[in-house]
């Protein structure tokens, strides 16, 4: 472990703030294949300049997960079109959210395929655990949404403190 990494770890401890606020985490991570077919330079190193680029589009396409952290939610996007519903859970346990989805063998155009994941995301602290929802569109985009508790602004204590007087009267003219 670098210096550099053991610095970006103790910051947030040191200074009791949420991570998701220091560390330069990406937004989205795209590739999320889950198990779909390998192309050559999967298995193989590049070498040179005669490899052939993945195309754009198909990257796009292959899944993606997008984790977005903002004012007032913490919601991340995760495409799960190669499960059914019933094939995925969504799980909060202690400060994190966890995805699970698997499917059992079945046939696709290269053969047979069994598909398993876990991912795992941390909540900010800004959010509470009982909050969190998720949903499933139809493209096979599952969102899971952390409403963030709102900031409340300190409530002002006030209360009169009475004078009380000893000994002789004061007349309040100054002598």
């Amino acid at each position: 472990m670098s210096e550099k990494d053991i610095i970006r770890d103790l910051i947030p401890r040191l200074m009791n703030e949420d991570w998701w606020d220091i560390m330069d985490y990406p937004e989205r991570i795209m590739d999320q294949c889950f198990g779909m077919e390998l192309f050559e330079h999967d298995l193989f190193p590049a070498f040179g300049l005669n490899t052939r680029r993945r195309r754009q589009t198909s990257i796009a396409d292959s899944g993606q997960s997008e984790v977005k952290n903002v004012k007032d939610k913490f919601q991340v996007g995760l495409d799960v079109k190669l499960f059914k519903p019933e094939e995925v859970k969504v799980k909060v346990v202690d400060k994190y959210v966890v995805v699970h989805g698997k499917h059992e063998e079945r046939s696709d155009t290269n053969g047979f395929v069994s598909r398993e994941f876990t991912r795992r995301y941390m909540l900010p602290n800004a959010c509470d655990a009982e909050t969190v929802n998720s949903s499933l569109s139809a493209d096979g985009m599952l969102t899971i949404v952390a409403p963030k508790k709102a900031i409340e602004a300190p409530v002002k204590k006030e209360r009169n403190v009475p004078v009380k007087i000893k000994g002789r009267k004061c007349s309040g003219d100054g002598l």
